[in-house]
């Protein structure tokens, strides 16, 4: 493979890769890629790019409630569940062992 290929930009800024560079590096449509500027221009390189759960209160609290280890944890997720406007009572959890 070439070390180089010119590339037109075209309107609005968009480029066409080339195909052979398109295939060794496994882009296609709708891949995103990272544009970081240098000294010496500017690089492409793929982005990674990875899925993010966002938890429901529900969820959160049920968390708190179930990694309680002591009484004393378990008082403690009891607030916090009830500072996410929520009754511990409701989220289905285990309570720790008394000591």
């Amino acid at each position: 493979m070439k070390n180089a290929e010119t590339v037109r930009v075209g309107k609005r800024g968009a480029l066409v890769i080339p195909a052979l560079l398109r295939r060794a590096y496994n882009l296609k449509e709708g891949s995103l890629l990272v544009a970081e500027p240098r000294e010496e221009g500017i690089l492409l390189r793929p982005a990674a790019v990875f899925p993010v759960e966002v938890y429901s209160p529900e969820r959160k609290a049920e968390f708190l409630l179930n990694n309680a280890v002591t009484p004393e944890d378990y008082a403690w997720a009891v607030k916090e569940v009830r500072k996410l406007g929520l009754e511990p009572e409701k989220i289905p959890h285990e309570r720790p062992a008394e000591r």
